[in-house]
């Protein structure tokens, strides 16, 4: 009987084992994506152990070491969300040192959701199958989620230091981690063959939330004739004729995670709040009277002592998103410095007739996708910045009178990472105000991505168009282009002669940044009810 358990046992090593562990081994192109699921991690070994566990657990094939990698991506942030925590005991009675910290550890937040969305898109992606609209969302959100560490980072300029360095210890890692899954994913784009499952010209539906359509004009014409918001969910008004007098109370009293639209009415009046939309605050819209009728209003900036992050008079986050004819407002004056009326890092959100008005950071389109349309944009210094991937459409960017040393730059895009598809700024069929000497924008990072196109460049708008960063950074890696503007503005011989600046000649390489290419508009603004052009104009 013993011999007989021998012999089976020598017959399992001899030539079971093998076969078992072979399919276990990864081929080489496997291999490659492990090795780059850990490229410069502080463990290199203890990262690759963890990946080729995870991956042999799998079916095999390289989607499970990108399924172990987005895993291994969650546990860091929960452990670095758990140790930036900790050293929040550390701050000495330094404000901006406080709030820098708590503006990390909401950042964490939002990449761990975003990385929990990434991981759940990643079971309904069939890699030989091509899903445009799938896909975007997966890189929309991986992209939002390396892109907080370095806002994190950010909050501690021009502090003693003492924490900036534990802190830039704790993230360094995730953020490596989140750079090398954004590699992993493009290399697989290239490498597997796919049958087409749905044109990225089509109208299927983007993997959000149920939403109906938005209100009707009957609707509207109803909530205004009659006085009051017979359609919406909640009404706000100075006056105590609404259910609140301010907006945070509204958006506070929503339901969290809403899978429907929930309509909040503000009446006319300016309301003096600093607003913030938490991520569980979802599918919100908010409706004003008119973008010269409500007004919601504050003055916090930098000069005073908070982080640009935390300067917002309105901060969104929750998804879905809508704003219409209200006027987002910081009244903290050149003088301020860094003041922003408007945070977003909400993803498919809508800004519709809206007035954004500051002076230097007036718009902070932080991260995801975002979409602008008859919109009014006011500002000096860098005053539409982030990392967001949005499309500004027939809005008026208009500069405002700039402090003695200052000249107005339009966009400061932060993309620094190569790859990062999923942030970048486009311009189309707007407006540029001439008053004031104005350059389209400077790279506030090496990969910074603006294209302005078919619109109308004022007089003032300076012959080299594009302004240097301090010791050049970014002009040979930036992506900065444009495509038949108009005006006189829009003379192009004596334009800067850097290698990332483009003058755009092809049509298809133009329709790229149109709101159906850049932020896969077509599959999500419909619902939305806005006005949108979703291609090149003529």
């Amino acid at each position: 009987m013993a011999s007989k358990i021998v012999a089976t046992l020598t017959i399992f090593i001899v030539i079971l084992l093998p076969l078992i562990k072979a399919q276990w081994q990864p081929n080489a192109f496997e291999a490659s994506l492990l090795d780059q699921a850990c490229f410069n991690t502080e463990n290199r070994n203890a990262c690759l152990s963890g990946i080729s566990a995870a991956y042999r657990q799998g079916a095999g094939g390289p989607m499970p070491i990108l399924n172990a990698a987005i895993g291994g991506a969650l546990e860091e942030v929960s452990k670095t969300i758990e140790h930036v925590s900790n050293l929040q005991s550390a701050v000495a009675n330094n404000v901006r040192e406080e709030m820098a910290m708590r503006d990390c550890i909401e950042l964490l937040n939002y990449t761990l959701d975003e990385l929990r969305w990434s991981f759940e898109m990643m079971g309904k992606i069939d890699p030989a199958v091509a899903n445009f609209h799938r896909e975007e969302s997966f890189r929309s959100w991986l992209s939002a989620a390396l892109s907080n560490q370095e806002t994190c980072l950010e909050g501690f300029d021009r502090t003693h230091g003492h924490l900036h360095v534990p802190v830039e210890r704790e993230v360094r890692q995730l953020t490596q981690l989140v750079s090398n899954i954004l590699a992993m994913h493009k290399r697989l784009r290239r490498k597997i063959p796919r049958t087409p499952h749905e044109s990225n010209t089509g109208s299927a539906t983007v993997d959000l939330p149920p939403k109906p359509t938005w209100l009707t004009k009957d609707d509207e014409e109803q909530m205004h004739e009659s006085g009051h918001a017979v359609h919406a969910d909640a009404v706000v008004a100075l006056d105590g004729t609404g259910q609140f007098r301010s907006i945070s109370e509204a958006i506070n009293s929503a339901p969290n995670n809403s899978t429907r639209r929930y309509v909040i009415y503000v009446k006319e009046g300016e309301y003096v709040e600093q607003v913030e939309v938490t991520r569980m605050k979802t599918n919100i819209v908010l409706i004003g009277d008119g973008m010269d009728k409500t007004v919601i209003s504050g003055s916090r900036s930098y000069a005073s002592g908070w982080t640009t992050f935390r300067s917002a008079t309105f901060a969104v986050s929750g998804s879905g998103f809508i704003a219409r004819d209200i006027t987002f407002r910081n009244t903290a004056g050149p003088e301020g410095h860094q003041a922003v009326a408007l945070r977003v890092d909400s993803d498919c959100s809508v800004f519709y007739r809206c007035s954004i008005e500051g002076y230097q950071d007036t718009l902070y389109a932080h991260s995801l996708r975002q979409f602008y349309r008859d919109c009014n944009i006011y500002g000096t210094v860098d005053f539409i910045f982030g990392s967001g991937l949005i499309v500004v459409q027939h809005c008026n960017i208009s500069g405002r009178t700039p402090l003695p040393n200052q000249v107005i730059t339009i966009t400061a895009q932060s993309r620094k990472n190569l790859n990062v598809d999923h942030s970048g700024f486009s311009f189309q069929d707007c407006f540029i105000d001439g008053s004031y000497r104005t350059y389209l924008g400077r790279p506030w990072r090496p990969y910074s991505r603006v294209v302005f196109m078919q619109s109308y460049l004022g007089p003032k708008v300076e012959p080299a168009g594009w302004l240097e960063w301090p010791e050049n950074s970014g002009n040979d890696t930036v992506f900065y282009g444009e495509y038949m503007n108009h005006g006189p503005g829009a003379e192009l011989s004596g334009r800067v002669k850097w290698p990332g600046y483009h003058i755009i000649r092809d049509q298809a390489m133009a329709a790229l940044f149109t709101v159906r290419r850049f932020i896969d508009g077509k599959s999500w603004l419909p619902s939305t009810g806005v006005t949108f052009m979703a291609d090149l104009d003529g």
